[in-house]
C-alpha cells in the first residue's frame, strides 16, 4: 500500500485524495452502446430476445427454461449441509428484524385546530431483486434484497441471477421466492424495467451488479425505480489504535471483491500504518485478486491530527468504515455502514449482522445510507380541513396564491370560505 503522508508530501498527498474524492460513481460509458443495444431489442422482441441473450451470456442450455421452478429451490437447499442452512437462517433473521425495526410509521398531526396531517406508509406493488452470478456465488445478497422487501409488504418479489448457483437457489427457497429466473446483465434488467409477453415488468429493481447491470439500471431509471448505482466495493479503516493484522484483514477481505476495489487506511499513527503496509503485503501473498486490488487503488494516509483524520473520511464517504470506539459516530457524517471496535470485522456485515450490505459507492454515502425497508416502501402525506381550519389557513393560502399569480389556486379556496 502506498504510505502518504498529508503534512509533508503535501503535493502528492493532495493528488492522491483528489483523485480518491473525485471518483465518483463508476463510469459507463465504455459499455453503454453495448447496453442500449440488449435494452431496446428485449423491449422489442421480447422474450426472443431474451432467450437469445440469456444463451449467449448467461449459460442458458437450449430448450432449459429460464423460470426456475419451486422443487428446484427446495431441492437446492435439501442439497446443502446442516451448516450452511443455520447460517443461511440465523442471518435471515436478522435481516428481518433490523428490517422490521427500519420500517416507517404511520402517524397524524394537528397544527392549528380544524386541521390534521400525517402519513401512511404502503409497500411498493412489485419489485426486480438483482444478485450476481460471476466470480462468486451470492446468497447473501439474495437475502438482503428479498427479505427487507418481505418485511415491506411488497406483494410480487422476482429474482434474477445469471446460472444461479445452488446456494443461490437454497437461499432463495428459504426466503420463500416464488418467481425466480436464470438470467443476468442488462437483459435481466431490461426485462424488470419493460417486461415481455411471458414475465410482467417490475416497480422497482434493487441489488449490485457489473458495470453492464449498472449501466443498464441508469438507462432505465426513467421507466423503473432504481436503488442506486453500484461501483466497486469501497473500505476505509480510519484508526489511531487498532491491531494492525485486524486492520488488514479487512482490508483485504475487501479487496478481494474486485480488482478496482478502494482500500484506504487513515491514521496519525504512522508507525501503526506502517505494521499494517506490512501486514497487508503478508495476507495478500495468497489472494492474488486482493493483491492486484491492493496495489491498484491501496492507500494508507498519515495525517498530522485526529481532526483531518476525520475530516478526510468524510470526504472520502466510504460504502464500509471501520472506526475504534462509539465516541467516534459523532465526527462520522458520510458513510454507508460503520464498524466499531476491534471485534467488529467487516464480513460481519456482510453476512450476518441484520444491516444490508447494499451500500452506496462512488462518494453516494454523502446524500444516502445502504439498502433498507425504506427502499420497498411509499410514504404518502394526507391532510384534512374542517370548516373552522380552512377559515384559520385558507386566507394564508390565497395570499401565497395570489403572490405566485396563481388565481385558480387562490379561487379554490376562496369559494369555501364564503
Amino acid at each position: 500500500m502506498k504510505l502518504i503522508r498529508t503534512y509533508s508530501r503535501t503535493a502528492q498527498a493532495a493528488a492522491a485524495i483528489d483523485s480518491l474524492e473525485q471518483r465518483g460513481s463508476v463510469s459507463t460509458a465504455s459499455v453503454e452502446p453495448t447496453v442500449r443495444a440488449i435494452l431496446s431489442a428485449v423491449r422489442k422482441r421480447g422474450d426472443k430476445a431474451l432467450t437469445e441473450y440469456a444463451t449467449k451470456f448467461d449459460g442458458l442450455h437450449k430448450g432449459r427454461s429460464l423460470l426456475v421452478t419451486q422443487e428446484e429451490m427446495q431441492q437446492a437447499w435439501n442439497s446443502i449441509d446442516s451448516k450452511l442452512q443455520l447460517a443461511m437462517q440465523t442471518a435471515q433473521a436478522n435481516i428481518q428484524a433490523f428490517a422490521e425495526a427500519q420500517r416507517a410509521e404511520e402517524w397524524t398531526l394537528s397544527t392549528s385546530e380544524g386541521v390534521t396531517t400525517g402519513q401512511i406508509v404502503r409497500p411498493i406493488a412489485s419489485v426486480g431483486c438483482y444478485v450476481p452470478g460471476g466470480r462468486y456465488p451470492l446468497p447473501s445478497t439474495l437475502l438482503m434484497t428479498t427479505t427487507p422487501a418481505r418485511v415491506a409488504g411488497v406483494e410480487r418479489i422476482v429474482v434474477c441471477s445469471p446460472n444461479p448457483a445452488k446456494e443461490t437457489l437454497a437461499a432463495a427457497h428459504l426466503a420463500g421466492v416464488t418467481e425466480f429466473y436464470r438470467i443476468g446483465g442488462a437483459q435481466a434488467i431490461a426485462v424488470l424495467a419493460y417486461g415481455t409477453q411471458t414475465i410482467a415488468k417490475v416497480d422497482k429493481i434493487v441489488g449490485p451488479g457489473n458495470l453492464y447491470v449498472t449501466a443498464a439500471k441508469q438507462l432505465v431509471s426513467t421507466v423503473c425505480g432504481i436503488d442506486m448505482p453500484a461501483g466497486p466495493t469501497e473500505i476505509v479503516v480510519t484508526s489511531e489504535t487498532g491491531n494492525p493484522a485486524h486492520i488488514a484483514a479487512d482490508l483485504v477481505a475487501q479487496a478481494e471483491h474486485d480488482p478496482e476495489t478502494l482500500a484506504v487506511f487513515i491514521t496519525t499513527n504512522e508507525a501503526l500504518g506502517r505494521q499494517v503496509a506490512a501486514e497487508v503485503k503478508l495476507q495478500t501473498k495468497s489472494n492474488p485478486l486482493a493483491k492486484q486490488s491492493i496495489a491498484a487503488r491501496g492507500h494508507i494516509f498519515v495525517t498530522k491530527t485526529v481532526t483531518e483524520a476525520h475530516e478526510l473520511t468524510n470526504r472520502l464517504a466510504p460504502e464500509h468504515l471501520t472506526v475504534d470506539t462509539l465516541a467516534d459516530l459523532n465526527w462520522v457524517q458520510n458513510a454507508g455502514s460503520v464498524f466499531v471496535g476491534p471485534w467488529s470485522p467487516q464480513a460481519m456485515g456482510d453476512y450476518v449482522s441484520g444491516p444490508n450490505h447494499v451500500l452506496p459507492t462512488g462518494r453516494n454515502g454523502r446524500i444516502r445510507g445502504g439498502l433498507s425497508v425504506m427502499d420497498f416502501l411509499k410514504v404518502i402525506t394526507v391532510q384534512q380541513y374542517t370548516r373552522k381550519g380552512l377559515k384559520a389557513l385558507g386566507p394564508h393560502a390565497a395570499a401565497l396564491a395570489d403572490a405566485e399569480g396563481l388565481t385558480g389556486h387562490a379561487a379554490s379556496v376562496r369559494m369555501r370560505m364564503k
